[in-house]
């Protein structure tokens, strides 16, 4: 895949996150009661917490994912390792949102989903933001999401580390 051109970013302030957070908690509660959230590390251990407190979600776990590496055209057919997972009996016959803070390509997303239902357990995903344009999966998305966007997202809690390498001028 070539790039066309330089990436916009989007820099969220907490009013914006705020914001996202009042979109996603009705869309939710509308569905289902979650019996359990399981938050991917890292991005999802932030909103994950706003969420679990909003939706007053107790049970709430972590799940660790990792792509290697691999050459250009290999890439995307990686298997996900899984560097820590919540065990089995925690997920059987229960319902559990799983949260990140975007769905890029969706391959977190949806391999956290996999074993989860492959424990038996009911998965729904949920993100701050959904991209279209970058996901793999043409017929999948997120269950839930705050907005759409075709932006790399620098979060409020990003701040902190600088904008290394980004160049807001273009926005």
């Amino acid at each position: 895949m070539t790039s066309t051109g330089p990436v916009r970013h989007e820099v969220l302030t907490w009013a914006d996150v705020d914001k996202l957070v009042d979109v996603l908690v009705p869309q939710i509660q509308s569905v289902a009661h979650f019996d359990a959230m399981i938050m991917v590390t890292r991005g999802g251990i932030i909103p994950g917490g706003l969420l679990a407190e909003a939706l007053d979600i107790r049970d709430v776990l972590t799940a660790a994912v990792y792509f290697p590496e691999e050459t250009d055209s290999t890439k995307l057919l990686a298997l996900p390792k899984f560097l820590q997972f919540p065990s089995d009996v925690l997920l059987a016959d229960r319902r559990v949102l799983i949260v990140d803070d975007v769905w890029g390509s969706g391959r977190t997303s949806t391999a956290v989903r996999g074993r989860v239902e492959a424990a038996g357990g009911e998965a729904a995903t949920c993100v701050f933001h959904f991209n279209p344009y970058r996901s793999l999966f043409t017929r999948v998305e997120p269950d839930f999401y705050g907005a759409v966007t075709d932006a790399f997202i620098v979060y409020p809690w990003e701040m902190a580390r600088g904008l290394h390498n980004i160049e807001l001028g273009g926005r």
